[in-house]
Parts: C-alpha cells; structure tokens; sequence
C-alpha cells in the first residue's frame, strides 16, 4: 500500500522556520510537489521536484523563502520553510506526481497520491 505522511508541521512565530518531511513507503518516491490549503481556500501549489532533484519549481509566492529538496536514500522529501509569515498558515500536503511536467502545471488534479498533511500556523 503506497503512503505519503507528512510530518514536521507546528505553531511558530512569524519570521521563524519549520522543516516538514514527506516520507513514501510502498514504492519509490520520484517527483513530487508540495501544496498548501488554507481554511475557505483552493489548495495551492508550493514547490515541486523530480527524482533526481535537478528540476525544481517554486511557487511564486514563497519563492525565496522556501527550499524544496530531498533524500532518496530515506525516500523522503523536505520542505524548508524560512521567513514564514501570517499568510503562510495552512494544512501542508505531499503529492506524488509521475511527471515534471505534471508538477509544472501547478494543479493537484495533476498529482496521483496525496499524504494527509501536516499543519502549519504562523502567528502573526
């Protein structure tokens, strides 16, 4: 059974830092994206990644304060989330994706798996 658990979330003070991870079990985690949904909004697309790690996108507007990466070894992603701010509170997921291309369009309808996610709050 293929998973995808999120982890790492929490309350933090705005300009502070969080980590999550998203560990996959039942297969190998290839590309893959992160997405964030704040409460009465669309889910939104945050970072993506391929297997290798040589293709990344950002979304805009985290650009510069946020680093996706990841570790094959562990079959797991990261999220680095620097300088957060009020409006980055949200419920963070991990989807899989079997494409860069797929991550590119910057849509969950593009993703085939999704983890459960991990919430963040950033006091203000």
């Amino acid at each position: 059974q293929v998973q995808l658990v999120e982890s790492g979330g929490g309350l933090v003070q705005a300009g502070g830092s969080l980590r999550l991870s998203c560990t996959f079990s039942g297969g190998a985690l290839g590309t893959y994206a992160w997405f964030r949904q704040a409460p009465g909004k669309e889910r939104e697309f945050v970072a993506g990644m391929d297997w290798s790690g040589s293709n990344i996108d950002i979304g805009n507007s985290v650009k510069g304060r946020f680093t996706i990466s990841r570790d094959n070894a562990k079959n797991t992603g990261y999220l680095q989330m620097n300088s957060l701010k009020f409006e980055d509170t949200a419920v963070y997921y991990c989807a899989a994706a079997k494409y860069f291309h797929d991550v590119l369009r910057r849509t969950q309808d593009s993703m085939y798996y999704w983890g459960q996610g991990t919430q963040v709050t950033v006091s203000s």
